[in-house]
């Protein structure tokens, strides 16, 4: 893998973005970014949603989405990707001279490997299902800040253009893979055995489908 990524195209391009957003520095948007970046450091922002949701029992159930995405996202993200693929952050990689990779020094310097960005797989874990079940009102601000999450990492220049990229995807799989797991398995048939066994309803479950009679009768 590390031959991959020494290709020079993929070099030129991660650089170029990079002097792109190195075009909007400012002490602003420094501010604003760094705060933003913060937000997704080991997904607190979207563990302390989901706490929040997890308090009432008719938002439970988003709760779960979220704490089920950024765990399929973690296992996929952290726990393989990155060591199998061994990416040296952009601060520690030798550029071409033709490529001036300049470090804002903005936010502490992460220790661990590159590829791909776990702050923004976690968010977009955490962010899709909610796009894909609640009310567009939550679902559309949460793309969004997981987007924001993504592009604040590039600014503050502790990922690559396209570990961003990689790691928006492996967030849009785990989102995919939680929803599809608390649908088709947890909410329709582990969780309401759990509940039974503990006589609580604590465990969110699939609401009851009615007919169109039913629907008509009542």
């Amino acid at each position: 893998m590390q031959a991959f990524f020494a290709q020079d195209w993929l070099i030129h391009l991660d650089w170029g973005i990079f002097a792109f957003f190195e075009k909007l520095w400012n002490p602003v948007l420094d501010v604003i970014m760094t705060f933003i970046t913060y937000l997704g450091d080991d997904g607190i922002v979207w563990l302390v949603l989901a706490l929040g949701l997890l308090i009432s029992r008719k938002t439970r159930k988003y709760g779960c989405y979220i704490i089920l995405g950024i765990g399929f996202a973690a296992a996929i993200n952290n726990g393989l990707i990155k060591n199998l693929v061994e990416r040296p952050r952009p601060f520690n990689f030798t550029w071409p001279e033709d490529c001036p990779y300049v470090y804002p020094d903005v936010v502490a310097r992460p220790e661990s490997w590159s590829f791909p960005s776990g702050h923004t797989s976690s968010s977009f874990g955490a962010a899709l299902p909610l796009l894909l079940r609640a009310k567009k009102k939550f679902g559309i601000p949460a793309i969004v800040l997981a987007f924001l999450i993504g592009v604040s990492r590039i600014y503050v220049h502790v990922h690559y253009p396209t570990d961003v990229i990689v790691g928006m995807i492996v967030g849009i799989i785990a989102g995919l893979i939680a929803t599809l797991v608390l649908d088709k398995l947890l909410m329709p048939k582990v969780f309401p055995w759990v509940n039974a066994k503990i006589k609580r309803n604590v465990l969110p479950t699939l609401e009851p489908k009615h007919s169109k009679l039913e629907e008509e009768a009542a």
